[in-house]
Parts: C-alpha cells; sequence; structure tokens
C-alpha cells in the first residue's frame, strides 16, 4: 500500500496496489501489519460499519469523546464522497485545522483518520456506500458533532445543490463548544 500524508501528518490517505486485468480487479483491501508499519502504531478495530446515502447528503461532524474515542479507516465501495477530517486535540499545532480528501470507488483511496478528530462527509454521486472501520464501539453518551458549516473552521466543502442533514446535524453545537481531545 502507499500512504500518502495530508496536510495533518496523522491523517493519512492509503491508496492499495490494485491489480486490474480483463476478469477486473483484486486488491487488499486491508492487511493490519502494513497498515500499523504504515501509521507507526498498534491499532485494533472492533467495528465495521456500512452507510448508504443519496447525492447531498452531509453526515457529521461527528466525534466520540474518551474513553470511547474513535480512530476510522473508510473507504466508499461505490460513489464518491468528499471526507473532512478536523483536529481536536488541545496543544496540537494542527488544532482547529481540517483536511479534506475525494474518496471514491474509482481511485479506491481509504483515509485514516486517528483518535482525537471530528468526521464528516458530503456525498458527490448520484448515492454513496461507504464503509468503515472503527477502533472503538459507538458510545451514544460519548457522541459529539459539530456543525458542518462552522464559520470558524471555514471548511471549502464541494457545491452541491441541495444539503441533506439530519435533525442532529443541523443542531450541531460549533467549534467554540466543542470538548476537545489532550494531545
Amino acid at each position: 500500500m502507499n500512504v500518502i500524508r495530508t496536510a495533518i501528518p496523522e491523517v493519512c490517505v492509503v491508496e492499495p496496489r490494485v491489480f486490474d486485468d480483463e476478469r477486473g480487479f483484486f486488491f487488499e483491501s486491508f492487511n493490519q501489519q502494513s497498515f500499523e508499519a504504515a501509521v507507526g502504531r498498534p491499532v485494533s478495530f472492533v467495528q465495521d460499519n456500512h452507510s448508504h446515502s443519496v447525492r447531498g447528503v452531509l453526515r457529521g461532524l461527528h466525534y466520540q469523546l474518551n474513553p470511547h474515542a474513535q480512530g476510522k479507516l473508510l473507504r466508499v465501495l461505490s460513489g464518491e464522497i468528499y471526507d473532512v477530517a478536523i483536529d481536536l486535540r488541545r496543544g496540537s499545532p494542527t488544532l482547529g485545522q481540517w483536511v479534506g480528501e475525494i474518496l471514491s470507488s474509482e481511485n479506491r483511496r481509504q483515509l485514516w483518520i486517528p483518535e482525537g478528530f471530528a468526521h464528516g462527509f458530503l456525498v458527490l454521486s448520484d448515492s454513496a456506500d461507504v464503509s468503515y472501520k472503527t477502533t472503538d464501539y459507538w458510545d451514544k453518551n460519548s457522541e459529539r458533532a459539530i456543525v458542518w458549516n462552522d464559520p470558524q473552521l471555514k471548511i471549502d466543502w464541494p457545491a452541491s445543490p441541495q444539503l441533506i442533514l439530519s435533525a442532529k446535524d443541523l443542531q450541531a453545537g460549533t467549534f467554540a463548544q466543542a470538548e476537545l481531545f489532550e494531545y
């Protein structure tokens, strides 16, 4: 696999080695040993999630507090999304900064978002199926959200004719109100 560090070095784009021929393609979507070598630390995944969304759905910006903070490894099975990670680590040189990557079934890229980051994505295609591994289980009492269009974060979301958000995401707090992680 090829690992590309983003502007926030702990957030990584993971590109698998793909073998294409006249029959189709094959790639190893996950290898624990290679992944840990790439991110430089042991990572244990405990849950796999799958979401299906239509064009214009914006999910996020979500995170979970300690002791249930979640690292996430995302990939798109069908369609295309714009995936965003925001640093919420107090004392981090990149606190409050974000990175965004286009993930698609065509580019087969994955995004590693470690614990201490908020995460969200916007569906750019007619629909998208997103699969992601998490390092901890979902915990309702630890879950938090930051509003997608927070004026302090200034996330440059791609244009979308219509956004579709959950009631929970519409009522999310601001970055200034966010509970942060220790760096």
